[in-house]
């Protein structure tokens, strides 16, 4: 099942149960997905990682927003943002720890060799493209930063 057809069955789900917050964050998904399909000229479907990413952002979004919102003392405003970021997460697979992303970081640069940070490039596209979807690019780029210093 794709992710639109996901998306469309737990709109259904939230527009029966008038979940309003539920609703607005699968509709989010749901212009998210046309407005990639159709950047890419034809009602093409997306590739995984492209919905990953996609979904990966509007999370972020959220959180960020959020984070915006707590510093400058707006609650009101940040709880229906983490709401939404939580309906959206969803639909991601299960994010790896720390821990296990750290795992995933000590390969790669002993695979590739990496001495420093003028190697960081090189490090973190291998680790995104291994990660996606599986942690956030802040978290990674933090791993790689303590790693290659």
């Amino acid at each position: 099942m794709s992710l639109e057809q996901k998306v469309m069955t737990a709109m259904k789900e939230a527009m029966k149960a008038k979940d309003s917050n539920a609703l607005t964050s699968l509709r989010a998904i749901k212009s998210a997905i046309l407005l990639a399909q159709t950047e890419s000229g034809a009602k093409e479907d997306l590739t995984e990682d492209q919905e990953l990413k996609l979904l990966q952002k509007q999370v972020k979004q959220r959180k960020d927003s959020a984070a915006i919102f707590t510093e400058q003392g707006r609650s009101d405003l940040a709880e229906p943002e983490l709401a939404q970021a939580a309906v959206i997460e969803q639909f991601l697979p299960d994010q790896l720890s720390e821990e296990e992303v750290e795992k995933v970081v000590i390969a790669i640069i002993s695979k590739t060799g990496a001495s420093g940070m003028k190697d960081m490039g090189k490090v973190m596209g291998m680790a995104n493209a291994e990660l996606t979807g599986k942690a956030d690019g802040k978290t990674i780029s933090t791993i790689v930063k303590n790693k290659l210093s």
